[in-house]
């Protein structure tokens, strides 16, 4: 096997998990999302540390610590990467995974007018023509529907950021992931105390579901490992290629195994976002960077 063909494996497998995630989340029927959160966190800080431990990524982890500058950045990464995380799990928690979905398509979009308005990044012709579609395609549910899928803003807006944030930390993804959950950990391990005092917590309530919660800290980290993998062996337009699987298996979860309606308007609102990610994709395809024929 290629290391070409090893890349595209890792690639899907990463994306397929994160599809399925819906699939996951909905196991944990009465528990608050916020309590999944920061079991989310918790169990994803002592699973990363063993990884990083069996990795010897360490010195990355300590220079990070050490740099002070870096750590705000790093810090922020954790606030926003845990308010994606929240709004997630409640919009499987609720039944919105339909607007989970559209905020995933939405992100490509999101990156590129962020780009365009923090770091002045030119935005080619069809670029701009993909994001104003995006917007239109919002449009159509604000103004016919009359309400704001805030939830797929809120997680498109929260994932941009966070990557547009995270292009600043020189730490890879592994110890950056790490970081930013040991940063939230205190504020975890409080939270999960006050529940255990009060007798709200649900880790105890049965071996199942206290396996379960512990278990999200697992399911966190593997996806990001083999994206790692992937990552190192594609190029970036490929990758780009394989993101879609995510939004797509969510997409037809939210349909097929929890039954979400889909309204004419909003199955408009998502065919716009598609013939922009159409745009997109075609714009970033056909504008990338060549390498001539014997050069390096």
């Amino acid at each position: 096997m290629t290391e070409v063909t090893k890349g595209v494996w890792y690639g899907l497998s990463a994306y397929t998990i994160w599809g399925c995630f819906p699939l996951f989340f909905a196991l944990f029927e009465g528990v608050p999302a916020f309590e999944i959160l920061i079991h989310r966190i918790i169990w994803s800080c002592v699973f990363l540390a063993l990884v990083i431990t069996g990795l010897r990524r360490w010195p990355a982890v300590r220079a990070a610590l050490a740099n002070p500058s870096q750590l705000w950045r790093v810090l922020a990464c954790a606030l926003l990467i845990a308010a994606n995380w929240g709004i997630y799990i409640y919009s499987v928690e609720t039944r919105h995974v339909l607007q989970a979905s559209l905020g995933y398509f939405l992100t490509p979009l999101v990156n590129v007018a962020l780009g365009m308005l923090v770091l002045r990044e030119r935005m080619g012709p069809w670029q701009m023509a993909a994001v104003v579609l995006a917007g239109i395609g919002i449009l159509i549910q604000l103004v016919i529907l009359g309400e704001l899928p805030w939830i797929s803003l809120a997680l498109a807006i929260s994932f941009g950021t966070y990557g547009l944030v995270r292009k600043q930390v020189m730490l890879d993804g592994l110890s950056g992931l790490f970081v930013e959950t040991m940063l939230l950990l205190p504020v975890g391990l409080l939270t999960f105390g006050w529940l255990a005092t009060e007798g709200m917590s649900h880790f105890g309530d049965s071996a199942y579901l206290g396996a379960l919660l512990m278990a999200s800290g697992i399911v966190t980290a593997i996806p990001l490992l083999l994206f790692a993998g992937a990552a190192r062996r594609l190029r970036l337009a490929t990758v780009g290629f394989l993101m879609y699987i995510n939004p797509t298996l969510q997409f037809f979860i939210a349909l097929l195994v929890f039954g979400e309606p889909l309204s004419d308007i909003q199955l408009t609102s998502f065919v716009v976002i598609w013939i922009a990610l159409g745009l997109y994709s075609w714009s970033s395809w056909h504008y990338r960077p060549r390498v001539a024929v014997g050069q390096d």
